[in-house]
């Protein structure tokens, strides 16, 4: 015995199908602009990478460079520590946004970190992000 399926319900699993393959949980990573990578080369001349760390302890994290929506820079004396956070930061790349970023029970910025998006002018929040790894770059002495 044969079984057929009927022509709607053929078309309604291939449409399903391909909608869930269009569906993905990967961060869509944005080009980055001539001036952001003149930026980040500018930043990183001259320095070697070194294996990601987790996190950065808060008194390391005081000077923030935002270079666009996907990439902040930390600067720490001989390193910089360059942060992608999981899905970009969007609108962080624009001059009127910072990061709020709560401590709760550790003095560090740590991988899985939300930070929120706050516009200046009105205090009002614009989003938020996860931070990932941070991969220092470190001059040689």
């Amino acid at each position: 015995m044969t079984v057929r399926a009927s022509p709607a319900l053929t078309m309604f699993v291939a449409g399903a199908a391909v909608l869930m393959a269009s569906c993905s949980t990967a961060p869509i990573q944005e080009a980055r602009s001539l001036k952001a990578e003149r930026e980040l080369a500018e930043a990183l001349t001259g320095r070697s990478q070194r294996a990601p760390v987790r996190c950065l302890p808060s008194y390391r994290t005081n000077q923030m460079e935002i270079v666009d929506d996907n990439t902040i820079l930390y600067r720490d004396g001989r390193t910089v520590y360059v942060q992608h956070p999981r899905g970009g930061c969007p609108g962080i790349g624009f001059g009127n946004y910072t990061l709020v970023t709560h401590h709760f029970g550790s003095n560090e910025s740590c991988e899985g970190d939300i930070s929120h998006v706050v516009d200046l002018r009105t205090g009002m929040g614009g989003g938020s992000c996860v931070f990932g790894p941070f991969i220092p770059f470190t001059k040689p002495s």
